[in-house]
């Protein structure tokens, strides 16, 4: 089982409590999470800039990807770390009871041929329901 010191050692990063704590939250919750939602569980222990600055370190070695919402909020989840690469377009999927956001890794996205001169940057599909919890 992944642990929060084996990811940060695993992505070649320093190790930080905060950085510690931070994937604590994304492995023990298994749902998107806004940088709000870790100010508000962190906020005693870290500022808010530092959350915000780990986050982006996070994108960076690309141990968390962006998450489509339709909250407005950006959301972050927790890159598949047992396959060494990983893509990012999978299916996401947000509760319309709980508002949790939770990532489909093996639910691929559909391929998608673009006109000629569109470049394709990334690729998202959220998909709106009940959850397993809420049902």
């Amino acid at each position: 089982m992944t642990n929060a010191l084996s990811i940060l050692q695993n992505h070649k990063l320093r190790i930080t409590e905060c950085r510690l704590e931070i994937i604590q939250e994304f492995l023990e919750k298994q749902v998107a999470l806004a940088h709000s939602d870790l100010e508000d569980r962190l906020n005693s222990q870290f500022d808010r800039v530092t959350i915000y600055r780990t986050l982006k370190t996070f994108l960076d070695k690309d141990l968390i990807h962006k998450v489509l919402d339709d909250s407005g909020a950006t959301k972050y989840a927790l890159c598949a770390h047992e396959e060494e690469d990983h893509n990012h377009e999978h299916v996401h999927f947000k509760c319309e009871k709980c508002g949790e956001t939770t990532c489909l890794d093996s639910i691929a996205l559909p391929k998608i041929t673009l006109p000629s001169g569109f470049k394709k940057r990334e690729m998202s599909l959220l998909v709106q329901g009940i959850c397993d919890k809420c049902h």
